[in-house]
């Protein structure tokens, strides 16, 4: 195939064949298929089963044809089928990259996703184990029988060529006896990646058996990993190319089409012959991102119809792969000795029992470490049984069979064994698969299905028995003819109506079970409805189908609190969200935390939309079927979503409300544009208006489509220039002062629930609140903050920990401030040094908890002694101020020194223990004591206050959070650890909770406080 991998092949070449030979052969085929399909569903077989038995025969009497001693009419025509005009190489590259690409483009990604563990260990860790278990299971006999050719690599590349699966049959089956969707994706997964992990390892040893290169089991190791991580780098970024253009060819379907075509044959042709990694991996990843992208792209309508087109090309590419394949079986199987016989006993076992390893004992093991759901006997031993192998291994055995480096005994020993495994495969597993389901009695519906039935078959018939009889008054039917046809009715009404006990036989939980499962489908086909009526965009469409598809497996997994978890899954912050803050944060790139924080809007009002349609299909559907205590608990759980997703967008509402109307301006104006094209459309069907006209009147609405399709752009109002002159802490400012601060500021975006401190961290930032509230959760109490509050320069001034958590509310502009800067900001600015100094020591008083007499952590780094004089200059005592409190002004000093100083001071370290303290008579209370009274008295007063400025937030408690905490209640308790109000613009809560936590003796005089450095 490629590069250093290349399979040689040797073509066969047809100089003598005519073109309509080849042309008539191919149309014989083509009609084959399709008269097979009927007969399959007629006899219950998968078509894969009667397509391998078919081909087998015209096999067999292609052969008979050209060889019989009778006649040589046919021999053309024989010729054709015995040495078919492709070869291997050409059927892989003609319909591989089509199989892989159309099973890529149906699949639920965001699904596959959730079941990545289970799929990696179906698809890849089981080809390696079932190619160890056959290879080694091989080579003992091959040594025992004296097949001297027949070396271990010879045995692991059988193993390779047979670990591939056809999962079309079990798919097709899981599907009909309802059985859970996620194992249908598994299967689906399973068979898209074990094709090019096996096809890579049969590279890897075709590669070494024809001994071009030995390799260690290390650099066989690296080779893997190498072809396979290309492949992915390589798919996804041709597969963003092809995406991107997309809207260039919007209003063409055909060439949009066309363009899908070309991207798996070019990823397939550029990734093998140039690129030298595997082509396989890579097709299925173009196909993967085409999937995941191309939806918001292109119209909801040519999307279907490029999905309708893919259905149809990849048909006739599996029908003829698989055909063709099997027309060679009979010159593959010639001559099959008891040796063989024996030796493909021994590929049958080995496979089976390599599978089973993988599926009963690795597969478990996924589910007790959470990184699976668990999965039922029944369906493990189908999906054991289901192992069936088609067209890929009958290919790669072909491919084996035209290489020009290998001896004949290899060829003859891997194509007989891999033809015949195939060919036991389909006509013992694919016959007896369903005999099987029905054996594990997994074809019957459960109680709850059943009961379900029945209730919805008499509700169904009466409805239906009704609407006839107003059909025959309106079409004036006689009454003899109408009580003829309504008999029937009558009788299966009555009947299933005998039945609908039934259901109340079953459980309330089972019932709810029941409601919510037909929530989560009915929600499925609304957002197909909303997608086809482009009022939701493609690029939320896949989202909600995957969110869709996972609560109705919740639900069936779990009930009523299944639903609740996937309901509330959306409302969360995801990776993809989180990693957007990282960047905005660290390297100051807002615009992918934009694009997220859009997205989230555009989906919490269409999951806003959905829920209100719910409530509505839960009152005039459910309601009937399941009576009214069952619609009324499901009326709740809607209620419960209903509230936490108006809480989700009111947060954002709050944050940004010009935006909020931006959307909801557009959601209208789109079911608007879709309303006026209906009316058009109906006119037209009706002949009221003729087709120039409505064209002419769609192009005006197509020109308004497209103006209101264009999503509004989202201003985080992150520009640290905006955020600091508008702060209230530095409006005051000169603009040579701003400056200078906005170099050091960073501008951070906060989400609601996030932890911005965590208690008992080292203090690395101060945070300025530009926008937005946050919550300081104290030891004792919980507090809030607004806009123009300081939180965390605490931990920075002492040096210490942090001491409480802090905890955004809603969404937030922060202006984040280094350690270092912080201090250097404080050192340049004495109004803002004084007035943080002033306001920290009283607010570490107010965190202590009730008891305690002592802070954790110093209030300063910086120590103080504070000296305080009266008019004459001489200094008085504390003492004397406390108890003369009418002595006149005086003039207060606060002289600072930090520990260094002490050090190289004697003198200074004396004070250390004195400073910073004010003594109290012994009829006067502590200061400590007063200022813990004062805040105590004066706290309810305060929170008051404060929840008008700072406002409410509505935001789910974090789990684990301290006790007390009520984010509607009144307010906060005066102020927080690591909290600071600036006295520019800082609120009447603080400022009152200043004048009241200040003992009435020190408020009375008349002081004037400097700060001197």
């Amino acid at each position: 195939m490629d590069g250093q991998f290349e399979i040689a092949a040797i073509a066969v070449h047809h100089n003598d064949m005519e073109t309509p030979l080849i042309t008539g052969a191919f149309a014989l085929l083509l009609i084959t298929i399709s008269l097979l399909q009927p007969l399959a569903r007629r006899l219950g077989l998968a078509p894969s089963v009667l397509l391998a038995t078919v081909g087998t025969m015209i096999g067999i009497l292609a052969i008979y044809l050209r060889y019989t001693a009778e006649t040589n009419a046919f021999n053309a025509i024989a010729d054709v089928f015995i040495n078919p005009p492709l070869d291997s190489e050409m059927i892989l590259y003609i319909f591989l990259p089509i199989l892989l690409f159309q099973t890529a483009l149906t699949l639920e990604v965001r699904r596959i996703v959730e079941d990545i563990a289970p799929i990696l260990l179906m698809a890849v860790v089981a080809v390696f184990v079932a190619t160890a278990f056959i290879g080694f299971a091989l080579y003992p006999l091959a040594t025992l029988f004296s097949l001297t050719d027949i070396t271990l690599i010879a045995c692991l590349l059988l193993g390779s060529i047979v670990a591939t699966t056809d999962p079309v049959a079990v798919v097709a089956i899981f599907r009909d006896i309802g059985a859970p969707a996620r194992l249908g994706r598994i299967v689906e997964g399973e068979s898209l990646l074990n094709d090019a992990a096996a096809i890579v390892i049969f590279v890897i040893l075709l590669h070494m058996l024809a001994g071009h290169e030995t390799m260690t089991v290390g650099e066989a190791a690296i080779a893997f990993c190498r072809s396979f991580a290309g492949g992915i780098i390589v798919g996804a970024l041709l597969g963003r190319i092809a995406v991107s253009l997309l809207p260039i060819m919007r209003d063409i379907p055909l060439a949009q089409v066309t363009l899908s075509l070309a991207l798996p044959y070019g990823t397939y042709v550029l990734s093998d012959q140039f690129v030298d990694v595997s082509a396989v991996v890579a097709v299925v990843c173009a196909g993967t991102v085409f999937n995941l992208y191309g939806p918001a792209r292109i119209q909801p309508a040519s999307w279907q119809f490029l999905h309708a087109v893919w259905e149809q090309i990849s048909f006739w590419a599996a029908s003829l792969i698989f055909l063709l394949s099997a027309i060679l079986i009979p010159r593959f199987v010639e001559g099959f000795t008891p040796v063989d016989i024996l030796l493909l006993f021994v590929v049958i076992v080995a496979a089976l029992a390599a599978r089973a390893v993988v599926i009963f004992g690795l597969l478990p093991v996924l589910s007790v470490f959470r990184m699976g759901q668990a999965v039922n006997d029944r369906y493990k031993t189908v999906i054991l049984w289901g192992g069936m192998r088609g067209a890929v291994t009958l290919t790669l055995a072909l491919s084996v069979s035209e290489h020009a480096m290998l001896s004949d005994e290899v060829s003859v020993f891997v194509t007989k064994l891999a033809t015949g495994f195939v060919l036991f495969t389909l006509l013992v597993y694919g016959t007896s698969l369903k005999p099987l389901i029905r054996l594990l009695g997994l074809d019957k519906l459960n109680a709850r299905d059943e009961a379900l039935r029945t209730q919805f078959l008499a509700l169904a018939l009466s409805d239906v028995r009704h609407e006839l009889e107003t059909a025959a008054r309106n079409y004036h039917i006689a009454p003899r003819v109408t009580d003829d046809v309504l008999k029937d009715y009558e009788s299966r009404a009555e009947a299933a109506a005998a039945e609908t006990n039934k259901l109340e036989e079953l459980k309330d939980w089972d019932r709810v079970r029941i409601g919510l499962i037909a929530l989560a489908d009915r929600e499925q086909q609304l957002v197909l409805e909303h997608f086809h009526e482009k009022t939701i965009s493609g690029r939320s469409v896949s989202r909600f189908l995957a969110l869709t598809g996972r609560t109705g497996d919740l639900t069936r997994s779990d009930g009523r609190s299944g639903y609740n978890q996937a309901a509330r899954q959306p409302l969360k912050f995801g990776l993809g969200f989180r990693l957007a803050q990282t960047l905005q944060r660290r390297l100051r790139i807002a615009r992918p935390l934009a694009i997220r924080l859009a997205d989230r809007f555009e989906f919490l009002l269409v999951y806003r939309i959905l829920a209100d349609e719910l409530v509505d299909f839960n009152n005039k559907r459910i309601r009937p079927l399941l009576g009214d205590r069952v619609a009324d608990i499901l009326q709740d759980t809607l209620a419960i979503r209903q509230d936490e997703t108006l809480a989700a967008i009111d947060a954002l509402r709050l944050q940004y409300p010009d935006y909020a109307d931006a959307l909801e301006g557009q959601f209208l104006r789109k079911a608007g544009v879709r309303l006026e094209e209906t009316a058009y459309d109906e006119a037209k069907e009706q002949m009221l208006i003729g087709t120039e006209l409505h064209r002419d009147l769609l192009r005006d609405v197509e020109r308004t489509r497209k103006a209101c399709h264009t999503r509004p752009k989202l201003d985080l109002g992150l520009k640290t220039r905006e955020l600091v002159s508008a702060h209230p802490l530095f409006a005051d400012l000169t603009r040579k002062q701003q400056k200078a601060i906005r170099r050091m500021m960073r501008p951070q975006f906060a989400t609601p629930g996030e932890k911005l401190i965590r208690k008992g961290d080292r203090g690395d930032a101060a945070y300025f609140i530009a926008s937005g509230a946050v919550e300081v959760r104290a030891p004792s109490h919980n507090i809030r903050l607004g806009r123009g509050d300081v939180f965390g320069e605490i931990a920075l001034m002492t040096g210490g920990r942090r001491s409480a958590d802090v905890v955004a509310l809603g969404y937030c502009q922060l202006l984040s401030l280094r350690a270092q800067d912080f201090k250097a900001l404080l050192a340049e600015n004495e109004d803002l040094r004084n007035h943080v100094a002033m306001l920290t020591k009283r607010r570490q008083l107010m965190n202590l908890d009730d008891g305690e007499t002592e802070m954790e952590d110093p209030v300063f780094p910086i120590f103080t002694e504070i000296r305080t004089s009266n008019q004459t200059g001489e200094e008085l005592s504390p003492e004397t101020v406390l108890a003369e409190p009418d002595a006149g002004e005086t003039e207060t000093e606060i002289l600072t020194f930090d520990e260094a100083d002490a050090q190289n001071d004697p003198s200074l370290m004396e004070k250390l223990s004195a400073a910073d303290t004010v003594t109290a008579t012994p009829e006067e209370p502590s200061q400590l004591e007063k200022d813990k009274d004062s805040h105590a008295e004066e706290g309810e007063e305060v929170q008051e206050v404060a929840k008008s400025d700072a406002g409410s937030v509505d935001a789910e408690p974090e789990k684990g959070g301290a006790e007390g905490t009520q984010p509607h209640s009144k307010g906060f308790e005066a102020s927080a650890a690591d909290a600071s109000t600036p006295d520019q613009g800082k609120s009447e809560a603080t400022e009152e909770a200043t004048a009241t936590s200040e003992p009435e003796e020190t408020r009375k005089p008349k002081t004037k406080t400097r700060e001197t450095a």
